[in-house]
């Protein structure tokens, strides 16, 4: 009715898309530049956070925060995965899937990609999907400006259909005659054909989204084409951003992740002859630390200006940005006190939140990682190795 219309209009316009963008680093960030000395809101910046400084109210790091993974470069990829590694996920049903593959599977097609991950080089294999399988990162960002903006001719978008079609056909015979085993096989064998089945339903999920968007247009980009060109420089930071805000901002994916891997060029930046891998190996030695400022102070000064692009693009109050690592020091390869940082969301931050650090009365990351799946939308009372919900924080 023409009364109600207002009302119907004002309660649309309240449910507002939530995004989430996590954002990795492998060899973390030098500790004693990263955590301030003080917990609260009127806490001293540290050399790190200084780069954001303006955005204070904006985002809260954390003390003290970590889910027990350890072995250094291979605990890294434990990162979104509730602590949960590889080696020992087959005591969990979910395996080790990170937090972005639990939010991408809830918003499911409701944007024209369920996640999208991107990042320099091989990236930290910090994506996970729920069967243990790795997600790799979109290490060219002209193939990410192709998928978001570059339209498909007709005949192209008719051989993909075909191509799903076919897919589907295919999956439908296999789940078919993997029922037909059911049977005849032992608990341990159907644990793993269930697993199996898992995976098909997975894949069905995704073909089935890829449908949905096949023929509705691509948007408009905001930049213009970027070209294809062999890309492992610590300076494409700046485009990648821009093609994430432009991702989440044009509702062509509501999770997105980027990853900074171990190995990228970083002489291009000004006072660094080394490579990033060999300044995090620092062993306190003052010509090292002095250039891995400089590359930490880069990689935030970028972060600082993502979150103007987040705030221009109007969005910055309805993403969560997740920023940290599995490793907390490159130098020592400490899998504990991870970097953590959370910002935007629309949340209530209070700047630096110290954990318990006592190993009795310590929070799991996880904990963290729950309430931000259900400040995203996710009905779920686990994650990873939480034991609840994290209760410092105000997530409502």
């Amino acid at each position: 009715m023409e009364s109600a219309a207002p009302r119907a209009m004002a309660a649309t316009s309240a449910k507002r898309p939530r995004r989430i963008l996590a954002i990795g680093n492998h060899l973390g960030f030098y500790p004693p530049a990263f955590f301030p000395e003080k917990a609260g809101a009127d806490y001293v910046s540290s050399q790190t956070l200084k780069n954001i400084e303006r955005h204070r109210k904006d985002f809260t790091v954390f003390s003290n925060l970590d889910d027990g993974a350890h072995g250094g470069h291979s605990g890294v990829h434990a990162f979104l995965s509730g602590g949960i590694r590889k080696e020992e996920s087959g005591g969990f049903p979910e395996k080790n899937i990170s937090l972005d593959q639990v939010a991408a599977e809830y918003s499911g097609s409701t944007a024209r990609f369920p996640s999208i991950n991107a990042g320099l080089g091989e990236g930290t294999d910090m994506c996970w999907n729920r069967t243990g399988v790795r997600i790799p990162p979109i290490n060219n960002p002209a193939r990410l400006f192709e998928a978001l903006f570059v339209e498909r001719s007709k005949s192209e978008r008719d051989l993909e259909r075909t191509r799903l079609e076919h897919r589907g056909s295919v999956l439908d015979a296999l789940r078919e005659s993997a029922k037909s085993l059911h049977g005849n096989l032992s608990n341990a064998d159907r644990d793993k054909l269930d697993q199996y089945l898992t995976s098909v339903r997975d894949v069905e999920n995704r073909l089935q989204m890829s449908e949905v968007w096949l023929d509705k247009p691509k948007p408009r980009p905001a930049i213009a084409p970027v070209t294809d060109e062999d890309r492992m420089h610590i300076e494409e930071l700046p485009l990648f951003f821009d093609l994430l805000t432009l991702a989440l901002q044009t509702n062509s994916t509501r999770v997105a992740t980027f990853e900074i891997p171990m190995g990228f060029t970083t002489s291009d930046l000004d006072n660094v002859s080394s490579g990033y891998h060999g300044l995090s190996h620092h062993s306190k030695g003052e010509s090292k630390l002095e250039q891995l400022k400089v590359v930490e102070d880069y990689i935030f000064s970028q972060i600082d200006r993502l979150f103007d692009g987040l705030r221009e693009a109007r969005i910055f109050n309805d993403t969560l940005v997740v920023i940290g690592s599995g490793m907390s020091d490159g130098s020592t390869h400490s899998n504990k006190n991870l970097p953590v940082l959370l910002a935007g969301g629309g949340l209530k931050h209070q700047g630096h939140i110290i954990s318990p650090a006592d190993k009795h009365r310590r929070v799991p990351l996880s904990n963290l990682w729950l309430s931000s799946l259900q400040w995203f939308g996710v009905e779920r009372e686990r994650f990873g190795k939480s034991t609840g919900t994290f209760s410092q924080m105000d997530f409502s």
